[in-house]
């Protein structure tokens, strides 16, 4: 009896996230802070609060105010970010901004992880003003995240502003998530890494790297380790 084969077909990509509808306000609107407002308010009601009492007066308002503060990368381009900081230099020698500090939250819980960022890239004529490395990290933490995705959008976004030799970025963080709630590992940490370039290709680059920045994993919770 002849069987037949089923053809498998690779997996869609999944977009980060999906053009804004342009029925919504900008998220960093009046219209948008007060829409955010209300849904909180609504959801102190549901967990058994009660949002007129002295201590949560205001706590809708609040609470929607630093949403859109945490969300504001979704409305910054890196490009706008950088502006006019690139700069022409015959330099071919690794630069590395390390201990960046970093503070995002979690898509699948919004739950804040944070820890240190540390990124590195070897010129191929063109720099960058170094306060720029920072800015275009925040502009992906101030996003909902994982982990992985973040650390990688941090290495392509350099990548395509300077096409440099390569570019190296290691992020190492905590996850409240992991800690709060769930298996509620208060000791863990979480060290990704995304290398493009030469810090891919070539092993010596990647371990001199890897020494200059000497031990990984001390650093990402506030009580240090």
């Amino acid at each position: 009896m002849a069987t037949s084969k089923k053809t498998i077909r690779p997996a869609r990509r999944v977009a980060p996230s999906k053009k804004r509808s342009a029925k919504l306000p900008p998220i960093g609107s009046p219209e948008a802070l007060q829409l955010l407002a209300v849904g909180q308010r609504r959801a102190l009601e549901l967990l058994g609060e009660d949002p007129t009492r002295e201590g949560l007066l205001d706590t809708p308002k609040r609470y929607a105010k630093a949403m859109q503060f945490l969300a504001s990368g979704y409305e910054k381009k890196v490009q706008e970010v950088v502006g006019k900081a690139i700069f022409h230099e015959d330099s071919r020698e690794m630069v590395i901004v390390r201990d960046i500090e970093l503070f995002s939250l979690c898509e699948h819980h919004l739950l804040p992880f944070f820890g240190k960022a540390h990124v590195a890239y070897i010129p191929n004529g063109k720099i960058i003003g170094l306060s720029k490395i920072p800015r275009i990290i925040d502009v992906f933490a101030r996003r909902f995240q994982v982990q992985e995705r973040l650390t990688t959008q941090v290495a392509q976004a350099l990548m395509e502003s300077l096409e440099p030799l390569g570019v190296a970025v290691v992020i190492e963080a905590v996850h409240l998530c992991m800690m709060m709630r769930g298996v509620e590992k208060q000791n863990s940490y979480t060290i990704t890494s995304a290398m493009k370039g030469v810090f891919h290709t070539d092993p010596v680059t990647r371990k001199e790297l890897l020494s200059l920045l000497g031990g990984l994993g001390r650093t990402a919770g506030s009580g240090g380790r």
